[in-house]
């Protein structure tokens, strides 16, 4: 890829036609994790957070913003998403959750920023549901693992 393709000739921001590109099977991969104390981790863990269930809601939270990507990020098409997959897990080697996330469509654009969302969202929940006692977790690591489909094809981060 040479060139920004979200700017017209003249430098101005504008959607991307993707009308006459062909409808594919797009799938997108995204990480990220969230570090916190490991008291804040074993109330996770332990289901004895006052909140309740926190990875089962940002599971959720991270499914329904996948939905919503093109009414937070400006030129992002909306999609037809056909499948979200949102995997939390705790790791309490580095006291941190670490999320997976899979979005799956068909059609004419690719579902990156799906994921990412959908990953973003899910440890911004984790974060909101604990903060009550421990302010300082870091949201940390949310990158694009993997993408499928389209007319370029297939990427893997190395």
């Amino acid at each position: 890829m040479t060139q920004l393709t979200h700017f017209n000739q003249s430098g101005e921001a504008h959607m991307v036609d993707v009308g006459n590109k062909d409808i594919t099977e797009r799938v997108a991969i995204a990480e990220g994790y969230i570090e916190m104390n490991p008291t804040t981790l074993a109330l996770i863990e332990q289901g004895t957070h006052k909140k309740g269930d926190v990875l089962g809601i940002a599971r959720i939270a991270g499914i329904m913003a996948s939905k919503k990507t093109a009414d937070l990020v400006p030129l992002c098409h909306p999609l037809p998403i056909s499948h979200v997959e949102v995997n939390l897990e705790i790791e309490n080697d580095t006291s941190r959750v670490y999320c997976r996330t899979t979005v799956k469509t068909r059609g004419q654009t690719g579902v990156e920023m799906e994921a990412l969302t959908a990953t973003q969202v899910s440890l911004l929940t984790v974060y909101d549901m604990c903060k009550a006692v421990d302010r300082g977790m870091t949201i940390q690591g949310v990158r694009l693992l993997k993408k499928s489909g389209g007319k370029s094809g297939d990427w893997l981060r190395p």
